[in-house]
């Protein structure tokens, strides 16, 4: 490898327009590629088969009203008075324009929905009056038909006794015309009365009829009257009139809604929002253009440019990395861009492959740069010079860049689809940024001779200056250094142990963003439940008649009410077979609480109206809580593969058994550490208002995984570059302990200047418009500072000068498997010695 980059170096310096035409051309083509290719990027996050995608698939297949994603768009007067009338007029008529929009299905008007409200809940204080009203009206005629009844007993009780006195009489005397005539005249009395009875059990049925029209309306009134108060705090208008929100609904999901149906949706209301009223977006209808870049990264840039102007002396030395970097950055970001019309991918994932390929493109051009630039100081021909550096330094960036990458490209092992995708268009940058290093930096070197020098050392020539071996430190310096090393980052990783995972919110967005304005302002005026709604599912073993369906809803509504942190519950519908019905349950708290997490488990374990089954949730909080889950899950399996390689990788390079030990655990050190520090930021909300951090919560669930894969391999990359001169210097003779002062001499220069650079370039996207972006920022720029500052400069160097000779011992059977990795081209540099009057073994690295 080494003397394949050491030919390619020395081509393309030779034949360096050639190259940069060719670097132009890919430029351009994948420039092109995008325009014509390119897609819409989304800012949903998704995983297919957790338990609210099958959910969420299920509803699009039965009930597809409930399956598309809504949006919110929250109007609020300007002096906080209530809506007057015209505002209100417009408002609804702002919505109804945007109700035209294709790919819009629905606008619910939130002053049309009170009213329908109002008037359903009018419906049921009429439907109760009339059952009041008629059982008092059924009582007063029972009480009627009561008295005529006793009247008519008492009648008949004169009746019989008139009949026994007659019966008597005709038993004593016999019977007469006089008996006759009084038998005739009783016998119309009890006829009439027979009558009369008749009419009263007519009349009692009739009542009895009513109070049971009556009595059956009264539950289905019950029943309506407990849906109405169940979805009271479900509200469209606030208390004070003041805020109100309508509802956008579209026909997709929301990860394949296109941007231009957003933007269409933003259009068509701010034109026509009336005077004195604000309008802001939820996050599923707000669409910020994706840029690459904004003012806080390119600070970042420049702190890097002044870090590469102060170490390298010159403004065209500082300007080629920036350059390279710059250049490779372009062709990753927009040919990965260019796949996004073919593939679903997230806003972040460009972003990511730029924010890397931009660090590491820096470096790996500064590595390659700054041993071109001794071997110059030292007398070397320029062409010749920069095929070495390329074959030496050139070599450790491929094998620095290959460890990136390999680790990113791991991250497809978790088998979560965006992630892999991340990993891959990440990965597909670091490969960029290493083709760039190893050909068009020496192409630009070529073109740029000696002036790449300052100008008092372009005519000079510096003969290389023999070392003495370095004086070791003390092992008092050196137990200092571990304790005091691994104690701060132990302290600082305490955090990482009450982590909690979680997806951006509204309120994670800018403080100036519609996205944070429209969460607020529901949160204030509705709850804060009313920004991560859930919607639950309930199979019923058999189907539901009409008549019994309000009911129904009443009892398994009641059931979810009584739930822990459940503000409100409202029927949505049911599937045309009507087993299967469907609630929107508000949680009492925000979508990225630890109830709501709570409430979605004890919702899936709830059996379903005393029956077997159990609901199923789904809604944008539980996506949230399972796309977390799931990726907490796969954490451990993508920590442990990532570790293994570290070790093998280790073990190849600097065929020791102790520095991939050292090496790897320092690297795990520092992850936590670098999570603690997230966690107490972006969860605990510490420095907030200096990180910006509007509203503490949840860490980014992908974070963690991300941040495995990612400052693994900047941790070897510093690894890399600092043992591998300690390991030369032990190699050519020098006792264990100088070895490593020798090493670290010679790399920590170019490591600070490498770290400094990439914790500028992370540190921009530490304030970047994207919430997605900014902890994973922070997190990297936390986690470099301590893995290269603390772990490889400090703790590394002493544990290894507290071995001794042991720190490159390797049993015999092992050394005899593992590949023969020459990294840093000393190989190469015995057949190419190059500076007149010099010697093959490496000099150590002196940053001029």
């Amino acid at each position: 490898m080494a003397e394949m980059l050491y030919r390619l170096g020395k081509f393309a310096a030779r034949r360096a327009w050639l190259v940069v035409g060719a670097w132009i051309a890919a430029l351009g083509l994948a420039v092109g590629a995008f325009l014509a290719f390119g897609g819409t990027l989304t800012e949903a996050i998704t995983i297919p088969g957790t338990a609210t995608a099958e959910v969420t698939d299920r509803l699009a297949k039965e009930l597809p009203a409930a399956s598309g994603a809504n949006g919110r768009v929250v109007f609020v007067s300007e002096d906080g008075s209530a809506l007057t009338a015209e505002q209100q007029a417009g408002i609804s008529a702002a919505l109804a324009a945007a109700a035209d929009v294709d790919g819009v299905v629905q606008v619910v008007d939130p002053f049309a929905t009170e009213a329908q409200r109002a008037e359903q809940a009018a419906q049921v204080d009429a439907g109760e009056q009339q059952v009041t009203e008629g059982r008092a009206q059924l009582d007063a005629g029972q009480q009627q038909l009561d008295d005529g009844q006793a009247q008519l007993d008492a009648g008949r009780a004169q009746l019989e006794a008139a009949q026994a006195e007659l019966d008597a009489t005709v038993a004593q005397v016999g019977e007469s015309a006089q008996t006759q005539a009084g038998q005739a005249q009783l016998d119309a009395q009890k006829a009439e009365l027979d009558a009369q009875q008749a009419s009263l059990d007519a009349q009692q049925a009739t009542i009895d009829q009513g109070r049971a029209e009556l009595e059956a309306q009264a539950p289905q009134l019950a029943d309506a009257r407990a849906l109405l108060e169940m979805a009271a705090e479900i509200r469209m208008v606030s208390t004070d009139g003041s805020a109100a929100v309508g509802t956008v609904v579209f026909e997709l999901p929301q990860h394949e809604i296109p941007d231009a149906t957003k933007q269409a949706v933003e259009a068509a209301i701010s034109d026509a929002v009336p005077a004195g009223v604000t309008v802001d977006y939820s996050a599923e209808i707000a669409q910020e253009a994706i840029s690459l870049g904004g003012a806080a990264e390119a600070i970042g840039v420049l702190v890097a440019g002044i870090v590469l102007v102060v170490m390298l002396g010159t403004f065209v030395a500082a300007g080629l990395p920036l350059l390279n970097a710059l250049v490779g950055v372009g062709v990753a970001a927009a040919g990965a861009m260019a796949f996004s019309g073919a593939v679903e991918m997230t806003s972040v994932t460009p972003v990511l492959g730029a924010m890397l390929g931009l660090a590491v493109g820096i470096d790996y051009t500064l590595f390659i740069l700054n041993r071109h630039r001794r071997q110059l100081r030292a007398g070397m021909d320029v062409h010749e010079s920069i095929g070495l550096a390329n074959g030496t330094s050139g070599n450790a960036v491929v094998f620095a860049g290959a460890t990136v990458l390999i680790a990113l490209l791991g991250l497809n092992l978790t088998g979560i689809d965006f992630l892999g995708l991340m990993g891959t268009v990440a990965a597909a940058s670091i490969l960029v940024a290493v083709i760039v290093a190893i050909t068009l930096t020496p192409a630009m070197l070529g073109l740029l001779g000696r002036r790449i020098l300052p100008k008092k050392h372009r005519d000079e020539t510096t003969a290389p200056v023999a070392h003495e071996p370095a004086k070791p430190m003390g092992n008092g310096r050196a137990w200092l250094s571990i304790v005091a090393g691994v104690g701060v980052l132990v302290v600082i990783a305490l955090p990482a142990l009450s982590m909690r995972l979680g997806l951006p919110t509204g309120a994670s967005e800018p403080v100036d963003s519609t996205q944070y304005r429209a969460y607020t302002a529901v949160s204030k005026a509705f709850g804060a439940g009313v920004n991560g709604p859930l919607v639950v599912v309930a199979d019923v073993p058999e189907a539901v008649s009409e008549d019994e369906l309000v009911s129904v809803q009443a009892r398994i509504g009641g059931q979810l009410m009584e739930q822990d942190d459940v503000v409100a519950v409202a029927p949505v519908g049911t599937n045309d077979e009507r087993d299967m019905l469907v609630f929107q349950v508000i949680p009492a708290n925000g979508p990225d609480s630890e109830t709501t997490t709570d409430l979605v488990h004890a919702l899936r374990a709830l059996p379903v109206d005393g029956g077997e089954g159990t609901f199923a949730v789904a809604g944008n909080a539980s996506a949230d809580i399972d796309i977390s889950e799931k990726l907490a899950d796969a954490l451990p399996i993508y920590l442990a593969v990532v570790i293994g390689l570290s070790i093998f990788i280790l073990i190849a390079v600097f065929r020791s058994f102790l520095v991939p030990i050292v090496a790897t655990g320092g690297f795990v050190l520092s992850l936590f550490a670098a999570m603690g520090g997230v966690t107490a930021v972006y969860q605990w909300g510490w420095l907030s208002d200096v990180f910006g951090v509007s509203n503490p919560g949840p860490v980014l669930s992908f974070l963690p995984t991300l941040l495995v894969g990612i400052l693994f391999g900047l941790a070897m990359d510093y690894q890399l570059f600092l043992t591998s001169g300690m390991r030369e210097a032990y190699a050519h003779g020098a006792p264990a302990r100088s070895a490593v002062m020798e090493g670290l001499h010679a790399g920590r220069a170019v490591v600070t200047a490498a770290g400094i650079i990439m914790i500028s370039v992370f540190g921009g996207f530490m304030f970047s418009h994207l919430a997605v972006i900014r902890p994973l920022g922070f997190a990297l720029a936390f986690g470099v500072l301590l893995d290269a500052f603390v772990v490889r400069m400090l703790i590394m160097p002493a544990v290894l000068h507290l071995a001794g000779d042991k720190a490159w011992w390797l049993p015999s059977w092992i050394d005899r498997v593992m590949p023969d990795v020459d990294v840093e081209g000393a190989k190469l540099e015995r057949r190419h010695p190059g500076v007149p009057g010099g010697t093959a073994a490496p000099q150590p690295a002196q940053v001029d």
